[in-house]
């Protein structure tokens, strides 16, 4: 995770706990917990945040990223295509969202989220699967934060 100049790595821990809720959990390369917290749609519960990084932007760039990632409907309004993906629109208040999925394999790889037509968030997946994503590239247009996250088995 970068943001701005300062880059933190870790482990992600992200579960369903419910139809609606997910908790998340960071954890330094050594196993120590940096945040978690436990996120809906609606809901926001901060169960620990490490005092370095209790700042009210880390943790709203957070609540906020990660609502945005757990999204789990999307009304098309209008669809699209090019020549490697099938395009769709949904437009919920006053954001917009442009799905992309691969014509070939049908799996999403790409989230861009705008709002007043301007690009915020580009949410980028490496996925071979419906159900889980291999890597996750979340970049922000507006601000020096970019987070990517990868999937570890057992087997790494």
């Amino acid at each position: 995770m970068d943001i701005y100049k300062n880059h933190v790595s870790g482990i992600l821990i992200l579960k369903k706990i419910n139809e609606t809720t997910h908790r998340v959990v960071l954890t330094s390369d050594f196993g120590n917990k940096l945040i978690d917290f436990e996120i809906s749609e609606t809901d926001f519960k901060l169960n620990y945040v490490l005092p370095d990084m209790d700042k009210k932007i880390v943790i709203n760039f957070l609540k906020n990223d990660f609502r945005e990632l757990l999204r789990q409907q999307y009304p098309v309004t209008e669809t699209f295509e090019n020549g490697n993906s099938n395009i769709y629109l949904s437009k919920i208040d006053q954001k917009e969202y442009y799905l992309f999925f691969n014509k070939e394999n049908k799996l999403l790889k790409q989230i861009v989220y705008t709002k007043n037509s301007k690009e915020k968030i580009d949410f980028t997946f490496d996925a071979k699967k419906h159900i889980f994503a291999d890597s996750l590239n979340l970049q922000h247009k507006d601000y020096k934060i970019n987070i990517k996250l990868f999937q570890i088995t057992e087997n790494e």
